[in-house]
């Protein structure tokens, strides 16, 4: 009976759309406000000088909104039209670090509340499985072995990510997989591979390499520009896509394997699967980011906290609130240190997602005797 309830729960949220409600909506609306918001202080401060309303006034520029050249050139590569100084920096400059923020952020939560249905551990995160560290190691072997191969240091970066899953997955194999035996893996590899990283940095011999692979490894946005953008935008979309499509079957693995299993679901193929639209989205902002901590972790947690845990409302508030939590991070990042110290230093926003992490979950732990298990 319960089965059947489930199932029956499960199809009906598919087939309508009553799972669009009002804290759902409200959400993706106050994360939108926060882009926005975090996006206009962005493009208002740099080295360039120009007045808040120039740097508003160029957002706006009808010379770029409403020319189908200048897109081509920003999404598809190319030489850009003629535009003004104050466009070009802003459009060319300033909202690329913004849009790359919303993708990674975007990437991150929705691959971090995947893996907290396949594990069924809401401690769960993008790299719960391997993919972090599996990632920094490739970065660090290229740059301090194979440096000649840097300009492939995204591609390599998310090929690392992948084989890492693999390896996770290869050792929880017994007879099939359970979310237990995939976390203590993702430990175990993750474990070993960040040692490896450690070891690296002593085989440096150019400092220059070291702060590059820190870089990496902690997370940042500086320098981003649109060839990021084009780098990340692809997987993004068929990683949301899918993500959305999948939604279904990560109800139903909440249910429990025995239960997914009694409602007909391959529950191997199936978590393998979602597992890999995990990995896809992860190794996208890895590939332009580094390594940026956190925010698949703590992301998950505030919009299953808002819109409740059916997966549908999950994934889409996702998609709207890492990009909110990320661009609002990257500007404490950003600015921050001028604005308190006078310095010039950008603190890599892997290290400002940490600072916000870490209380977040000492808060949860606190409210919440039984954090763990889903």
């Amino acid at each position: 009976m319960v089965s059947e309830n489930a199932h029956t729960e499960v199809t009906d949220r598919d087939t309508t759309l009553d799972w669009i409600d009002g804290s759902l909506a409200a959400l993706c609306l106050g994360s939108l406000v926060v882009v926005v918001a975090g996006g206009l202080v962005q493009v208002s401060f740099g080295a360039f000088s120009m007045s808040v309303a120039e740097a508003w006034r160029a957002v706006l520029d009808p010379a770029v909104l409403f020319d189908r050249r200048v897109w081509e050139a920003f999404l598809l590569g190319g030489p850009l039209p003629e535009l003004g100084n104050r466009t070009l920096v802003i459009w060319n400059i300033r909202l690329p670090r913004v849009f790359v923020a919303v993708l990674v952020g975007m990437n991150l939560a929705v691959s971090g509340a995947i893996f907290q249905a396949v594990t069924r551990n809401e401690l769960a995160s993008p790299f719960i499985l391997g993919v972090s560290s599996g990632a920094g190691l490739m970065i660090l072997l290229t740059l301090v072995v194979f440096s000649g191969l840097t300009a492939f240091l995204p591609l390599i970066a998310a090929v690392g990510g992948a084989v890492a899953f693999l390896i996770v997955y290869a050792i929880a194999w017994q007879n099939g997989t359970s979310p237990v035996r995939l976390v203590l893996a993702g430990v175990i590899v993750g474990t070993v591979f960040g040692s490896l990283q450690t070891a690296f940095f002593f085989f440096a011999d150019d400092i220059g390499v070291v702060q590059s692979a820190i870089a990496w490894t902690t997370g940042s946005l500086t320098g981003t520009d649109w060839e990021q953008v084009r780098m990340a935008l692809p997987w993004t979309v068929v990683a949301m896509a899918l993500a959305l499509v999948g939604s279904r079957q990560l109800n139903v693995l909440l249910l429990g394997e025995s239960t997914a299993k009694s409602l007909g679901m391959d529950v191997e193929t199936v978590r393998f699967a979602l597992s890999g639209v995990a990995v896809l989205a992860a190794a996208a902002s890895i590939a332009v980011a580094g390594i940026v901590g956190f925010v698949g972790l703590i992301v998950p947690h505030m919009v299953r906290n808002l819109v409740g845990s059916d997966y549908k409302k999950l994934v889409v508030g996702c998609v709207f609130a890492g990009p909110a939590l990320l661009v609002a991070a990257d500007v404490g990042a950003r600015l921050g240190m001028p604005l308190l110290t006078g310095s010039s230093t950008q603190v890599p926003v892997g290290i400002l997602t940490g600072l916000v992490g870490g209380p977040y979950f000492l808060y949860l732990m606190r409210r919440q005797g039984n954090l763990g298990e889903l």
